[in-house]
């Protein structure tokens, strides 16, 4: 169990709220980096990693305005990001056909990692903007997480270390492979 943390710490004492806490400062050094790194297109990776081959991009799925691709920092194995392909910061940029794929391509990549690697669950999010917590906000993305039964645990608190089943091209190979048979299963049904 985690104790709430009621030091003074920056000044301020902590009321007692009833909220256990798990603090996690290594990820605000990622995130912060992931604000700066990003100025535009020419260095944003969901920009370059398209033009480069989807098993060094680790793209899984390559759609006519929005592509699907690994995390390179998972919370999980077969972490997920449905990009557009258009250089923009807010889902509200998006135009209606680019948002029929962006939600396409977040069912298909549910369908596909179901059959994948069966998770028991799924977390779905777009963090918006620095202060949402993007780690890199400067292009659209949102995250298709799967989750299983006991998949979180003390390690990445104490030991700054996630414990992955699989490696990153093992992983978007998998998933890959699911998508394009869902798409095949997909286009016989529709």
């Amino acid at each position: 169990m985690v104790e709430a943390d009621t030091s003074p710490g920056d000044g301020f004492a902590a009321a007692p709220d009833g909220f256990q806490r798990l603090w996690n400062p290594h990820r605000a050094a990622y995130q912060a980096r992931g604000q700066d790194q990003v100025t535009g297109e020419d260095d944003c990776p969901f920009c370059l990693g398209p033009q480069r081959s989807d098993e060094d991009a680790l793209i899984v799925a390559r759609g006519r305005l929005c592509f699907a691709v690994l995390n390179l920092y998972p919370y999980n194995p077969g972490h997920v990001l449905i990009c557009p392909y258009r250089h923009v910061p807010d889902f509200t940029d998006l135009d209606a056909q680019e948002s029929a794929e962006f939600t396409a391509m977040t069912q298909q990549a549910i369908r596909a990692l179901r059959a994948a690697s069966s998770p028991h669950g799924f977390n779905l999010g777009i963090n918006q903007g620095k202060v949402g917590g993007a780690g890199i906000a400067a292009h659209l993305h949102q995250h298709v997480v799967p989750r299983w039964q006991g998949d979180t645990n003390f390690m990445p608190i104490i030991a700054q270390t996630k414990n992955l089943s699989a490696t990153l091209g093992e992983t978007r190979q998998r998933v890959a492979e699911a998508w394009e048979a869902d798409s095949q299963q997909s286009g016989e049904q529709r």
